[in-house]
Protein backbone atom coordinates (compact mmCIF):
# COMPACT_ATOMS: atom_id res chain seq x y z
CA UNK A 1 0.00 0.00 0.00
CA UNK A 2 0.99 3.81 -0.29
CA UNK A 3 -0.01 5.84 2.87
CA UNK A 4 0.29 8.90 3.26
CA UNK A 5 0.49 10.57 6.65
CA UNK A 6 0.12 14.59 6.90
CA UNK A 7 1.76 15.62 10.44
CA UNK A 8 4.90 13.98 12.13
CA UNK A 9 4.65 14.92 15.86
CA UNK A 10 3.89 12.88 18.18
CA UNK A 11 0.89 11.00 16.93
CA UNK A 12 1.88 10.95 13.77
CA UNK A 13 5.61 9.40 14.66
CA UNK A 14 4.46 6.83 17.06
CA UNK A 15 2.02 5.90 13.92
CA UNK A 16 5.39 5.95 11.09
CA UNK A 17 7.12 4.14 13.71
CA UNK A 18 4.66 1.23 13.76
CA UNK A 19 4.06 0.81 10.65
CA UNK A 20 7.64 0.98 9.71
CA UNK A 21 8.59 -1.15 12.45
CA UNK A 22 5.83 -3.90 11.88
CA UNK A 23 4.44 -3.54 8.72
CA UNK A 24 6.94 -3.74 5.58
CA UNK A 25 6.59 -3.33 1.98
CA UNK A 26 4.09 -0.33 2.70
CA UNK A 27 5.17 3.09 0.57
CA UNK A 28 4.83 5.60 3.93
CA UNK A 29 5.20 9.29 2.25
CA UNK A 30 4.88 12.15 5.23
CA UNK A 31 3.87 15.80 4.95
CA UNK A 32 4.98 18.19 7.44
CA UNK A 33 5.09 22.31 7.53
CA UNK A 34 7.59 22.70 10.73
CA UNK A 35 10.94 21.88 10.20
CA UNK A 36 11.50 19.43 12.64
CA UNK A 37 9.61 16.20 14.23
CA UNK A 38 8.77 15.07 17.60
CA UNK A 39 9.28 18.21 19.92
CA UNK A 40 8.23 17.16 23.73
CA UNK A 41 5.59 20.49 24.23
CA UNK A 42 5.66 19.07 28.23
CA UNK A 43 9.36 20.09 28.90
CA UNK A 44 9.08 23.58 27.06
CA UNK A 45 8.49 25.73 30.25
CA UNK A 46 11.13 23.31 32.08
CA UNK A 47 13.58 24.68 29.18
CA UNK A 48 12.33 28.57 29.60
CA UNK A 49 12.92 28.51 33.37
CA UNK A 50 16.48 26.76 33.33
CA UNK A 51 15.34 23.60 35.25
CA UNK A 52 16.90 21.66 32.07
CA UNK A 53 19.95 21.86 30.02
CA UNK A 54 18.58 22.61 26.81
CA UNK A 55 16.13 21.58 24.28
CA UNK A 56 17.94 18.51 22.80
CA UNK A 57 16.36 15.78 25.20
CA UNK A 58 12.99 17.16 23.71
CA UNK A 59 13.44 15.89 20.49
CA UNK A 60 13.29 11.68 20.39
CA UNK A 61 12.86 11.72 16.58
CA UNK A 62 13.83 13.17 13.23
CA UNK A 63 13.48 13.34 9.52
CA UNK A 64 16.75 10.97 9.56
CA UNK A 65 15.25 8.61 12.35
CA UNK A 66 12.53 8.28 10.16
CA UNK A 67 14.39 7.87 6.54
CA UNK A 68 16.54 5.19 7.62
CA UNK A 69 13.33 3.13 8.07
CA UNK A 70 12.08 3.76 5.36
CA UNK A 71 9.69 6.63 5.03
CA UNK A 72 9.61 9.28 2.62
CA UNK A 73 9.28 12.72 4.82
CA UNK A 74 9.07 16.08 3.24
CA UNK A 75 9.35 18.85 5.93
CA UNK A 76 8.45 22.37 5.76
CA UNK A 77 5.99 21.41 3.22
CA UNK A 78 2.47 22.43 3.48
CA UNK A 79 -0.63 20.72 3.10
CA UNK A 80 -2.93 22.78 1.33
CA UNK A 81 -6.10 20.55 -0.17
CA UNK A 82 -6.49 16.73 -0.62
CA UNK A 83 -9.44 15.22 -2.89
CA UNK A 84 -10.77 12.42 -1.14
CA UNK A 85 -12.16 11.55 -3.75
CA UNK A 86 -9.77 11.18 -5.93
CA UNK A 87 -7.29 10.22 -3.16
CA UNK A 88 -4.98 12.76 -4.27
CA UNK A 89 -3.03 14.52 -1.08
CA UNK A 90 -1.49 18.69 -2.72
CA UNK A 91 1.50 19.92 -0.85
CA UNK A 92 3.24 22.75 -1.52
CA UNK A 93 7.72 23.28 -0.22
CA UNK A 94 9.57 26.05 1.48
CA UNK A 95 10.76 26.79 -1.63
CA UNK A 96 7.96 26.43 -4.39
CA UNK A 97 7.92 22.48 -5.00
CA UNK A 98 4.41 21.30 -5.81
CA UNK A 99 3.15 17.81 -4.86
CA UNK A 100 0.41 15.79 -5.52
CA UNK A 101 1.01 12.37 -3.78
CA UNK A 102 -1.98 9.75 -4.49
CA UNK A 103 -2.58 7.34 -1.55
CA UNK A 104 -3.99 3.91 -0.66
CA UNK A 105 -4.43 5.35 2.99
CA UNK A 106 -4.40 8.31 4.16
CA UNK A 107 -4.11 9.17 8.18
CA UNK A 108 -4.34 12.99 9.42
CA UNK A 109 -2.76 14.24 12.08
CA UNK A 110 -2.70 17.85 12.20
CA UNK A 111 -2.61 18.37 15.60
CA UNK A 112 -4.17 21.89 16.93
CA UNK A 113 -3.32 25.20 16.53
CA UNK A 114 -3.10 27.84 19.38
CA UNK A 115 -6.16 30.18 19.75
CA UNK A 116 -5.30 33.58 18.85
CA UNK A 117 -7.90 35.89 20.36
CA UNK A 118 -8.93 39.17 18.66
CA UNK A 119 -7.02 41.31 20.92
CA UNK A 120 -5.81 45.10 20.16
CA UNK A 121 -1.95 45.28 20.27
CA UNK A 122 -1.57 41.37 19.46
CA UNK A 123 0.90 41.92 16.70
CA UNK A 124 3.47 44.34 18.92
CA UNK A 125 7.04 43.14 19.33
CA UNK A 126 6.96 40.85 22.63
CA UNK A 127 3.85 39.83 22.35
CA UNK A 128 4.61 35.89 22.20
CA UNK A 129 3.01 32.34 21.90
CA UNK A 130 4.34 29.32 23.32
CA UNK A 131 3.24 25.90 21.56
CA UNK A 132 6.55 25.06 19.07
CA UNK A 133 10.13 24.72 19.09
CA UNK A 134 10.58 28.12 17.97
CA UNK A 135 8.41 30.00 19.90
CA UNK A 136 9.85 29.22 22.81
CA UNK A 137 13.13 29.68 21.20
CA UNK A 138 12.03 33.00 20.73
CA UNK A 139 11.02 33.70 23.84
CA UNK A 140 14.38 32.73 25.52
CA UNK A 141 16.69 34.26 23.56
CA UNK A 142 14.43 37.90 24.31
CA UNK A 143 15.00 37.25 27.96
CA UNK A 144 18.92 37.01 27.30
CA UNK A 145 19.09 39.41 25.01
CA UNK A 146 16.66 42.17 26.41
CA UNK A 147 17.28 42.51 30.00
CA UNK A 148 14.45 45.62 30.00
CA UNK A 149 11.97 42.82 30.20
CA UNK A 150 11.16 42.56 33.71
CA UNK A 151 7.71 42.01 33.59
CA UNK A 152 5.71 39.36 32.08
CA UNK A 153 2.03 39.01 31.52
CA UNK A 154 0.79 35.20 30.64
CA UNK A 155 -2.67 34.88 29.93
CA UNK A 156 -4.49 31.99 30.29
CA UNK A 157 -4.29 30.14 33.76
CA UNK A 158 -4.65 26.35 32.14
CA UNK A 159 -1.62 23.67 32.62
CA UNK A 160 0.54 25.45 30.18
CA UNK A 161 0.02 29.40 31.77
CA UNK A 162 0.53 27.69 35.11
CA UNK A 163 3.49 26.45 34.10
CA UNK A 164 5.20 29.32 32.49
CA UNK A 165 4.39 31.61 35.16
CA UNK A 166 6.72 29.31 37.23
CA UNK A 167 9.37 29.25 34.68
CA UNK A 168 9.25 33.04 34.40
CA UNK A 169 9.56 33.48 38.28
CA UNK A 170 12.54 31.61 37.76
CA UNK A 171 13.92 34.01 35.67
CA UNK A 172 13.72 36.26 38.44
CA UNK A 173 10.56 38.26 36.53
CA UNK A 174 7.45 39.43 38.03
CA UNK A 175 4.79 37.93 36.77
CA UNK A 176 1.17 38.57 36.51
CA UNK A 177 -1.05 35.30 35.76
CA UNK A 178 -4.47 36.98 34.37
CA UNK A 179 -7.39 34.60 33.38
CA UNK A 180 -11.06 34.88 33.13
CA UNK A 181 -12.10 32.03 35.42
CA UNK A 182 -11.95 32.32 39.32
CA UNK A 183 -9.17 30.10 40.01
CA UNK A 184 -6.54 28.48 37.80
CA UNK A 185 -6.96 24.90 36.40
CA UNK A 186 -10.40 24.95 36.41
CA UNK A 187 -10.75 21.83 33.60
CA UNK A 188 -8.96 19.41 35.58
CA UNK A 189 -9.49 19.85 39.51
CA UNK A 190 -12.27 20.85 41.88
CA UNK A 191 -12.20 24.21 43.66
CA UNK A 192 -10.22 22.71 46.83
CA UNK A 193 -7.97 21.46 44.64
CA UNK A 194 -7.34 24.71 42.55
CA UNK A 195 -7.05 26.95 45.61
CA UNK A 196 -3.69 24.82 47.36
CA UNK A 197 -2.30 25.99 43.52
CA UNK A 198 -3.72 29.37 44.03
CA UNK A 199 -1.74 29.45 47.42
CA UNK A 200 1.33 27.99 46.20
CA UNK A 201 1.74 30.38 43.53
CA UNK A 202 1.51 33.07 45.71
CA UNK A 203 3.53 31.92 48.04
CA UNK A 204 6.44 31.87 45.11
CA UNK A 205 5.51 35.60 43.97
CA UNK A 206 3.47 35.35 40.68
CA UNK A 207 0.51 37.86 41.20
CA UNK A 208 -2.78 36.14 40.38
CA UNK A 209 -4.96 38.59 38.54
CA UNK A 210 -8.55 36.30 37.89
CA UNK A 211 -11.68 37.28 36.86
CA UNK A 212 -10.34 39.83 34.23
CA UNK A 213 -10.98 39.65 30.67
CA UNK A 214 -7.91 40.82 28.64
CA UNK A 215 -9.48 43.59 26.73
CA UNK A 216 -6.15 45.36 24.89
CA UNK A 217 -2.35 45.21 24.64
CA UNK A 218 -0.82 48.25 24.49
CA UNK A 219 2.60 49.62 22.96
CA UNK A 220 5.06 52.22 23.35
CA UNK A 221 6.89 54.67 20.60
CA UNK A 222 8.96 51.42 19.55
CA UNK A 223 5.92 48.90 19.34
CA UNK A 224 6.80 47.05 22.11
CA UNK A 225 4.90 45.58 24.78
CA UNK A 226 4.03 48.43 27.16
CA UNK A 227 0.76 47.43 29.35
CA UNK A 228 -1.80 45.31 29.29
CA UNK A 229 -5.51 46.04 30.18
CA UNK A 230 -8.48 43.88 31.40
CA UNK A 231 -11.59 44.83 32.31
CA UNK A 232 -10.82 45.53 35.45
CA UNK A 233 -7.57 46.95 35.54
CA UNK A 234 -4.23 47.56 33.39
CA UNK A 235 -0.57 46.29 34.49
CA UNK A 236 2.63 47.91 32.88
CA UNK A 237 4.34 44.48 31.78
CA UNK A 238 7.38 44.17 28.91
CA UNK A 239 5.87 40.84 27.82
CA UNK A 240 2.97 39.02 27.14
CA UNK A 241 2.28 35.12 26.55
CA UNK A 242 -0.97 34.10 25.34
CA UNK A 243 -1.87 30.65 26.03
CA UNK A 244 -5.55 30.53 26.23
CA UNK A 245 -5.72 27.33 24.80
CA UNK A 246 -5.84 25.14 21.59
CA UNK A 247 -8.08 23.98 18.89
CA UNK A 248 -8.18 21.07 16.59
CA UNK A 249 -6.42 21.75 13.27
CA UNK A 250 -8.55 20.38 11.19
CA UNK A 251 -9.32 22.16 8.40
CA UNK A 252 -7.86 20.16 5.72
CA UNK A 253 -11.20 18.08 6.11
CA UNK A 254 -13.89 20.76 6.27
CA UNK A 255 -17.03 19.99 4.60
CA UNK A 256 -15.95 16.34 4.41
CA UNK A 257 -14.81 14.81 7.63
CA UNK A 258 -17.82 14.52 9.96
CA UNK A 259 -16.64 17.21 13.24
CA UNK A 260 -17.08 17.36 17.01
CA UNK A 261 -18.49 20.59 18.47
CA UNK A 262 -14.99 22.34 18.74
CA UNK A 263 -14.10 20.93 14.80
CA UNK A 264 -12.48 17.79 15.90
CA UNK A 265 -12.46 14.75 12.99
CA UNK A 266 -15.02 12.22 14.91
CA UNK A 267 -13.54 8.53 14.53
CA UNK A 268 -14.58 5.67 15.77
CA UNK A 269 -12.10 2.74 18.33
CA UNK A 270 -10.00 2.51 15.09
CA UNK A 271 -9.23 6.04 14.49
CA UNK A 272 -11.14 6.08 11.40
CA UNK A 273 -13.06 8.95 10.24
CA UNK A 274 -16.46 8.93 7.76
CA UNK A 275 -14.16 8.51 5.13
CA UNK A 276 -13.01 5.18 3.93
CA UNK A 277 -9.45 4.66 3.76
CA UNK A 278 -8.51 8.14 5.94
CA UNK A 279 -8.01 7.75 9.73
CA UNK A 280 -7.55 10.90 11.86
CA UNK A 281 -5.07 11.03 14.94
CA UNK A 282 -3.65 13.14 18.03
CA UNK A 283 -5.16 16.65 18.74
CA UNK A 284 -7.08 16.76 15.28
CA UNK A 285 -9.38 13.90 16.64
CA UNK A 286 -11.97 12.71 19.18
CA UNK A 287 -10.73 10.07 22.00
CA UNK A 288 -13.21 7.81 23.26
CA UNK A 289 -14.07 9.17 27.33
CA UNK A 290 -14.31 5.86 29.48
CA UNK A 291 -15.25 8.64 32.14
CA UNK A 292 -18.95 9.59 30.21
CA UNK A 293 -19.15 6.87 27.91
CA UNK A 294 -19.01 8.64 24.64
CA UNK A 295 -16.11 10.72 22.40
CA UNK A 296 -14.94 13.59 23.73
CA UNK A 297 -12.29 15.91 23.02
CA UNK A 298 -9.20 15.46 25.57
CA UNK A 299 -6.01 17.05 23.77
CA UNK A 300 -2.91 15.06 25.43
CA UNK A 301 0.30 13.84 24.04
CA UNK A 302 -0.18 10.23 25.74
CA UNK A 303 -3.85 10.12 23.73
CA UNK A 304 -1.66 11.41 20.90
CA UNK A 305 0.70 8.55 21.08
CA UNK A 306 -1.76 5.95 21.67
CA UNK A 307 -3.86 7.14 18.80
CA UNK A 308 -0.90 6.90 16.31
CA UNK A 309 -0.44 3.22 17.29
CA UNK A 310 -4.08 2.06 16.94
CA UNK A 311 -4.18 4.14 13.42
CA UNK A 312 -1.11 2.34 12.22
CA UNK A 313 -1.94 -1.55 13.01
CA UNK A 314 -5.74 -1.03 11.46
CA UNK A 315 -4.16 0.81 8.50
CA UNK A 316 -2.00 -1.85 7.89
CA UNK A 317 -4.83 -4.68 8.49
CA UNK A 318 -4.43 -5.82 11.88
CA UNK A 319 -7.74 -4.66 13.93
CA UNK A 320 -6.95 -2.97 17.18
CA UNK A 321 -9.73 -0.63 19.04
CA UNK A 322 -9.04 1.99 22.10
CA UNK A 323 -9.90 0.57 25.00
CA UNK A 324 -11.03 4.85 25.71
CA UNK A 325 -9.44 7.37 27.91
CA UNK A 326 -9.57 8.80 31.19
CA UNK A 327 -7.65 11.99 30.72
CA UNK A 328 -4.68 11.19 32.79
CA UNK A 329 -2.88 14.26 33.92
CA UNK A 330 -0.65 15.70 36.10
CA UNK A 331 1.35 19.06 36.93
CA UNK A 332 4.49 19.91 39.24
CA UNK A 333 5.21 23.48 40.45
CA UNK A 334 7.64 25.18 42.73
CA UNK A 335 7.34 21.57 44.04
CA UNK A 336 3.49 21.33 44.61
CA UNK A 337 2.41 17.77 42.63
CA UNK A 338 -1.36 17.64 41.38
CA UNK A 339 -2.34 14.61 39.58
CA UNK A 340 -6.33 13.85 38.11
CA UNK A 341 -8.04 11.62 36.05
CA UNK A 342 -12.00 11.55 34.88
CA UNK A 343 -14.07 14.01 35.80
CA UNK A 344 -14.43 16.91 38.88
CA UNK A 345 -16.97 16.61 40.58
CA UNK A 346 -17.82 19.89 39.19
CA UNK A 347 -17.25 18.90 35.30
CA UNK A 348 -19.79 15.44 36.22
CA UNK A 349 -22.58 17.71 37.73
CA UNK A 350 -22.34 20.26 34.94
CA UNK A 351 -22.42 17.14 32.64
CA UNK A 352 -25.59 16.28 34.75
CA UNK A 353 -24.47 13.28 36.67
CA UNK A 354 -25.51 12.83 39.67
CA UNK A 355 -22.05 12.49 41.34
CA UNK A 356 -20.72 11.98 45.05
CA UNK A 357 -17.11 12.55 46.15
CA UNK A 358 -15.36 11.66 48.91
CA UNK A 359 -12.49 13.79 49.70
CA UNK A 360 -9.39 12.72 52.41
CA UNK A 361 -6.32 13.91 53.78
CA UNK A 362 -3.39 12.49 56.15
CA UNK A 363 0.26 12.92 56.28
CA UNK A 364 1.68 9.72 53.30
CA UNK A 365 3.67 8.01 55.89
CA UNK A 366 3.45 7.65 59.95
CA UNK A 367 3.22 10.11 61.99
CA UNK A 368 6.94 8.47 63.70
CA UNK A 369 8.40 8.93 59.93
CA UNK A 370 9.34 12.02 60.68
CA UNK A 371 11.97 13.06 57.78
CA UNK A 372 10.08 13.52 54.15
CA UNK A 373 6.78 12.87 55.05
CA UNK A 374 4.04 15.22 53.48
CA UNK A 375 0.17 15.77 53.80
CA UNK A 376 -1.38 14.56 50.77
CA UNK A 377 -4.88 14.87 49.45
CA UNK A 378 -7.30 12.90 47.38
CA UNK A 379 -10.75 13.15 46.06
CA UNK A 380 -12.70 10.60 44.45
CA UNK A 381 -15.45 11.26 42.16
CA UNK A 382 -18.09 8.16 42.15
CA UNK A 383 -21.88 8.06 40.66
CA UNK A 384 -24.61 8.11 42.75
CA UNK A 385 -26.61 5.50 41.62
CA UNK A 386 -24.46 2.79 40.79
CA UNK A 387 -21.30 4.08 43.18
CA UNK A 388 -18.70 3.68 39.94
CA UNK A 389 -15.97 5.82 39.75
CA UNK A 390 -15.58 8.46 37.58
CA UNK A 391 -12.67 10.55 38.59
CA UNK A 392 -10.01 11.44 41.29
CA UNK A 393 -7.74 13.88 42.42
CA UNK A 394 -4.44 13.79 44.59
CA UNK A 395 -2.18 16.64 45.39
CA UNK A 396 1.01 16.88 47.86
CA UNK A 397 4.68 18.05 48.10
CA UNK A 398 5.38 14.26 48.19
CA UNK A 399 5.74 12.23 44.92
CA UNK A 400 2.31 10.84 44.65
CA UNK A 401 1.58 10.83 40.65
CA UNK A 402 1.81 7.09 40.49
CA UNK A 403 -1.37 6.73 42.47
CA UNK A 404 -3.42 8.39 39.93
CA UNK A 405 -2.91 5.49 37.92
CA UNK A 406 -5.18 2.77 40.23
CA UNK A 407 -8.02 5.45 39.26
CA UNK A 408 -7.41 5.82 35.66
CA UNK A 409 -7.66 1.85 35.70
CA UNK A 410 -10.58 2.01 37.65
CA UNK A 411 -12.42 4.15 35.98
CA UNK A 412 -11.83 2.31 32.56
CA UNK A 413 -13.04 -1.08 34.11
CA UNK A 414 -16.04 0.47 35.57
CA UNK A 415 -14.62 0.01 39.16
CA UNK A 416 -16.91 0.78 42.47
CA UNK A 417 -16.08 3.13 45.11
CA UNK A 418 -16.67 0.68 47.42
CA UNK A 419 -14.02 -2.02 45.76
CA UNK A 420 -11.59 0.24 47.00
CA UNK A 421 -12.52 0.10 50.80
CA UNK A 422 -10.87 -3.61 51.32
CA UNK A 423 -8.34 -3.11 48.39
CA UNK A 424 -5.14 -5.28 49.13
CA UNK A 425 -2.55 -2.67 49.14
CA UNK A 426 0.75 -3.07 51.11
CA UNK A 427 1.83 -0.84 54.04
CA UNK A 428 5.83 -0.07 54.82
CA UNK A 429 6.56 2.98 56.93
CA UNK A 430 9.02 3.68 54.23
CA UNK A 431 6.27 4.56 51.90
CA UNK A 432 2.96 4.42 53.01
CA UNK A 433 0.41 4.16 56.32
CA UNK A 434 -1.38 0.97 56.54
CA UNK A 435 -4.57 2.92 56.61
CA UNK A 436 -3.37 5.33 54.14
CA UNK A 437 -5.61 7.47 52.31
CA UNK A 438 -7.29 5.46 49.35
CA UNK A 439 -8.40 2.96 51.78
CA UNK A 440 -9.42 6.37 53.90
CA UNK A 441 -11.00 7.97 51.12
CA UNK A 442 -13.12 4.67 50.35
CA UNK A 443 -13.94 4.23 53.83
CA UNK A 444 -15.20 7.31 54.19
CA UNK A 445 -17.61 7.38 51.09
CA UNK A 446 -21.41 8.00 51.52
Amino acid sequence: MKIVVVGANHAGTACINTMLDNYKGNEVVVFDKNSNISFLGCGMALWIGGQIAGPEGLFYSSKEKLESKGAKIHLETEVYNIDFDKKIVYASGKNGEKYEETYDKLILSTGSLSINPDIPGKDLDNVQFVKLYQQAEDVINKLKERPEIKTVAVVGAGYIGVELAEAFKRWGKDVHLIDFCDECLSTYYDKPFRDKMDTQLMNNGVKLNYKQLVKEIKGNEQGKVQSIVTDKSEYQVDMVVLCIGFKPNSSLGKGKINTFRNGAYIVDKTQKTNIDDVYAIGDCATVYDNAIDDINYIALATNAVRSGIIAAHNVCGTKLESVGVQGSNGISIFGYNMVSTGLTLEKAQRLGIDALETTFHDLQKPEFMERNNEQVSIRIVYRKNDRVIIGAQIASKQDISMAIHVFSLAIQEKVTIDKFKLLDIFFLPHFNKPYNYITMAALNAK
